[in-house]
């Protein structure tokens, strides 16, 4: 049976998530969130009158958004090549979790640029539904660049860290 504390905590993670669907099942007991189900959609058909002439306001204020998309987009081709480097391995997160660097807030991150790790030396801690999960490294070599911040929330399959494989 599942606490009401650790539902709250799914929405909020599924929430603020790109996912729309999230099952999750144990010892018989199933919890089922859906985004963009039909209810919200029937709800959203009626406003469409409503937000239409709003949408009209909001167009010259899309204008200044698309510079600072532009400046975003210009700082992705620097860290791009690094990312796409094929001698390099990713670490990616294994849940959907806040990615923390250390054990606790007074404690030092596990490993930072340079380090070298080991197949089971921990990287980093995934918080999901108040358990926290360490994260192996799985390869030997060293941490070339840390892609998370701390506190930040991770989907599945994020990537976390760059290592250079030895």
């Amino acid at each position: 049976m599942f606490k009401i504390q650790e539902i709250r905590e799914i929405i909020k993670l599924v929430d603020s998530s790109s996912i729309d669907e999230f099952v999750y099942e144990v010892d018989g007991a199933k919890v089922k969130l859906k985004k963009n189900g039909v209810v919200v959609t029937d709800t959203v058909a009626p406003k469409k009158e409503v937000v239409a002439p709003v949408v009209q306001q909001p167009a010259p204020v899309a204008a200044p958004v698309a510079p600072a998309t532009l400046a975003k987009a210009e700082e992705a081709p620097a860290a791009a090549p690094a990312n796409n480097d094929p001698s390099l391995h990713k670490i990616v997160s294994p849940m959907v979790g806040t990615f923390y660097q250390s054990p606790n807030p007074d404690s030092p991150a596990y490993v930072k640029v340079g380090d070298k790790v080991g197949n089971e030396t921990i990287v980093c801690i995934v918080e999901a539904m108040k358990l926290f999960n360490e994260i192996e490294a799985e390869v030997q070599g060293e941490i070339v660049e840390v892609l998370v911040k701390d506190g930040e929330l991770v989907e599945y399959g994020q990537p976390l860290f760059l290592v250079k494989a030895e």
